[in-house]
């Protein structure tokens, strides 16, 4: 045997500086590092370290750490490294210091040699790097195959930004299913989308996907007949088997959320609701007020994640004796909840969610249906996967971008939380989406292990062949 077939197989992870991003690499990395002869490395800024570290520690994952350089820190609010620290105005000078860590990572990309990178799609000149180095650059997205399929028809076939009315509604053509959307419904991400974007992901080797060919089955095959390569390890949240390990996911956990479980264990299967909005996501003060005033209104046991940087103004959205009237009955978290914990919790039928795909993924795995609410970004376009292809949750009824009221959040939750027929086939439809997603990361023999194997298999071939030229 040659040396090239006794040395580890390289690959280096570029993640996002968000934790929507962050985790699920993260986790990917943990899953190639289980792998025998494969050698895993992450690549961050310092002030993210803590985010990372304590997920890698019993792990033999390599973190390495790139400071912005010294031109930018001014442009970093409180010197925060990411996106969750900030809110929607500080994201241009986020992105503009995010451009600066190029030449530095490439310095060291170059000087280490890995034999594979696989880069959040942001980090679109990896695409060039990989090149210069003769490796495959295998492109991240924060969200499933349907999602990328609607995105690629949109750019592709469907003419939205001909559409007369933000409220129009219009059919995105070239897909297995009749999807309709709005013009508001269109990402931000997506309308901004550069021709370098779109070029890099077009030239990278392929595309890994925190998802698993069953729950998209259409999808899969779309995106493969596009002429993507693509690669399905997901879900990527079952990736973590201990307990301690699942509550401490993201960051590590509060001991005062351990009075959370023990009032959650007290509980009635299926009675509670959990209600979060992602990391990034900003709601007004009166939003947010309405959001407590239908959770209390739905009559359901609730466990609500409210983001920590709404602290600031608490006094301004939180009714008044709110927390004392809900006593017994809800729970306000502020900051990181332990997601995964509550979810997979028996006390939880029902998920209130912005529709971010890790939180969509994360509440498919634990065969709870959702109530969708999405916000931004791609949520709009997982919204259709969730509540009409798979029809495993209830959209809320709103319009616009007008102030959703208590009535509807209550109402919604009512509906995913009730006992009638309707309800009782979608929790079962949910079960069934969750005994599927374990079976995916089943060890040897589920459907993601082994894409993960041919994805090895691939870069490592792939290595070989430049080795011998």
């Amino acid at each position: 045997m040659g040396t090239e077939d006794q040395r580890p197989l390289r690959i280096f992870f570029l993640p996002l500086m968000s934790p929507g991003h962050m985790i699920p690499m993260v986790d990917m990395a943990k899953l190639f590092a289980l792998r025998p002869n494969i050698s895993a490395t992450i690549i961050t800024t310092p002030a993210n370290e803590p985010l990372v570290r304590p997920s890698i520690q019993s792990t033999a994952i390599e973190l390495l750490l790139v400071p912005f350089p010294h031109s930018v820190t001014h442009l970093l609010r409180d010197g925060n490294e990411n996106l969750a620290s900030l809110t929607f105005p500080d994201f241009r000078d986020f992105f503009i210091a995010f451009y600066s860590l190029q030449k530095p990572i490439e310095e060291l990309l170059y000087s280490r040699r890995p034999d594979c990178i696989v880069s959040d799609f942001m980090f679109t000149w990896t695409t060039d790097t990989a090149a210069a180095l003769n490796v495959p650059r295998i492109v991240f997205y924060g969200h499933g195959t349907f999602a990328n399929c609607v995105h690629e028809s949109l750019l592709r076939y469907t003419p939205y930004e001909k559409v007369n009315d933000d409220s129009e509604v219009f059919a995105v053509e070239g897909l297995p299913h009749r999807i309709e959307m709005t013009r508001l419904e269109v990402s931000l991400g997506l309308k901004y989308s550069t021709q370098a974007m779109v070029e890099s992901v077009e030239r990278s080797y392929g595309v890994v996907v925190n998802s698993f060919v069953e729950l998209e089955p259409e999808y899969a095959e779309l995106y493969r007949k596009n002429g993507r390569r693509a690669y399905y390890v997901g879900p990527l949240s079952l990736s973590t088997k201990d307990e301690a390990e699942k509550a401490d996911r993201g960051k590590k956990f509060n001991p005062e959320l351990e009075g959370l479980i023990t009032w959650l264990d007290k509980e009635e299967e299926n009675s509670a609701v959990y209600a979060c909005f992602g990391s990034l996501n900003e709601f007004s003060a009166d939003q947010l007020r309405e959001i407590a005033l239908g959770l209390e209104a739905s009559g359901q046991l609730f466990v609500w994640a409210v983001r920590d940087i709404n602290r600031q103004n608490e006094a301004e959205w939180l009714p008044e004796d709110f927390e004392e009237r809900v006593k017994g009955k809800g729970v306000v978290i502020r900051g990181w909840a332990p997601q995964i914990a509550i979810l997979n919790h028996r006390a939880v039928g029902g998920f209130l969610t912005h529709c971010g795909w890790n939180s969509t993924l994360e509440s498919i795995s634990a065969g709870v249906p959702m109530v969708t609410w999405p916000v931004d970004y791609e949520q709009f376009v997982n919204e259709k996967l969730v509540a009409q292809v798979l029809d495993i949750g209830v959209s809320i009824e709103r319009e616009g971008k007008k102030v959703v009221k208590a009535k509807e959040i209550a109402k919604a939750v009512k509906n995913v939380m009730g006992e009638g027929e309707e309800a009782e086939e979608r929790r079962m439809r949910a079960r069934k989406y969750a005994v599927k997603a374990r079976a995916a990361m089943e060890e040897s023999s589920g459907s993601s292990y082994l894409e993960m194997n041919r994805m090895i298999e691939e870069i490592r071939e792939h290595s070989h062949r430049t080795a011998n030229i």
